[in-house]
């Protein structure tokens, strides 16, 4: 098998701009989605979107969600406050999200690695480095803070 991962956490908006979002945080984005850009008629993106995002291969998704609690971490009652915020402006809960996404037999994926740690144990297939991960205290408290949502998306690729 190989998967293909990553996660981002993101603020959005269907009328405050990431580049507002930006100022209002003081914190730079890894990426940002500006509302319609690609559709005009029907709207698509469908809101503007604030990310930061951890692509890096290698990594299991709690590894890669880590990575991104600990760089917002000091900053998540501002996050939740603004989300609050958003969620009033545009009328409707979900400003704030923790995403991942995960494709599989995705061909720019990472193969299943058979090597074992363990030296004369034989690592079986279909026990793949990358399936498998658990949210701690620490994360769950960082989505309480922030008032964000989890979601989890898996696709087959082809």
């Amino acid at each position: 098998m190989i998967i293909s991962q990553y996660a981002y956490f993101a603020l959005s908006s269907n009328r405050v701009s990431a580049a507002e979002i930006t100022a209002r945080l003081g914190i730079e984005p890894d990426e940002i989605v500006v509302r319609g850009s690609r559709l005009a008629s029907p709207v698509r993106p469908a809101s503007h979107r604030w990310k930061i995002t951890c692509r890096k291969p290698g990594m299991t998704v709690d590894e890669q969600i880590n990575r991104i609690v600990d760089r917002l971490f000091g900053h998540a009652e501002r996050i939740g406050e603004l989300a609050v915020e958003l969620d009033n402006i545009d009328g409707a809960p979900g400003a704030s999200m923790l995403q991942v996404v995960r494709v599989f037999e995705h061909p720019d994926g990472e193969d299943e690695d058979l090597t074992s740690p363990v030296e004369g144990l034989q690592k079986l297939p279909g026990q793949h480095q990358l399936l498998g991960w658990h949210i701690d205290a620490r994360v769950l408290e960082f989505l309480r803070l922030t008032r964000a949502e989890l979601d989890v998306d898996e696709y087959g690729y082809g």
